[in-house]
């Protein structure tokens, strides 16, 4: 079976963003290691899960984008979570026809690689909350913004999870693989 897959990079006290959204401190120890690291990812999947403000921000990016990621990510099919758009336009993306739990169970289910998210953050959280990831792919930078926001805001209880692999890169940033136990 298929599975979901979160990428994201993550500060050391666990931000994905800054307090206004901010993610200029990625830059600080991000290498040509770590854009490997995500492109090989990226391989694996065929699929890619976003939430409205992430569409419109990859959306705007991607297409014209001459990035060794644009076509991994322009040519995977994309499901648009959204409660208020009522089109998308990117080439294979599609808007969500069912809640995520029953879109992303569907998914599941279909034959091919997995199924990526990587934002944005308050779609990721939700999805969290509702226990709907699979495994969790971080790029942790080895910084602490001491504010911003959260991976795991307002858990309804703990997500216990398993170790699969962890990666040290010489910026001082890890890659660090978990999925749910």
């Amino acid at each position: 079976m298929r599975k979901v897959v979160l990428g994201m990079q993550v500060s050391l006290d666990g931000f994905v963003a800054g307090p206004n959204g901010e993610l200029d401190w990625i830059w600080r120890t991000f290498n040509d290691e770590l854009k490997e690291l995500i492109v090989g990812g990226l391989r694996d999947m065929d699929t890619y899960l976003l939430g409205r403000v992430n569409y419109h921000e990859q959306a705007a990016h991607w297409p014209t984008s001459t990035d060794e990621i644009a076509p991994l990510i322009n040519d995977m099919t994309k499901i648009v979570f959204s409660e208020t758009l009522d089109r998308v336009e990117w080439a294979n993306a599609r808007l969500a026809t069912a809640d995520p739990a029953t879109e992303i169970a569907q998914l599941k289910q279909r034959s091919g690689k997995n199924i990526a998210v990587a934002g944005g953050a308050r779609f990721v959280q939700s999805l969290s909350r509702l226990g709907l990831i699979d495994e969790y792919s971080l790029i942790v930078h080895p910084l602490a913004l001491g504010t911003g926001l959260p991976l795991f805001p307002g858990l309804p209880e703990p997500i216990s999870m398993r170790l699969i692999s962890i990666k040290h890169f010489d910026t001082g940033a890890f890659h660090v693989r978990y999925r749910r136990a």
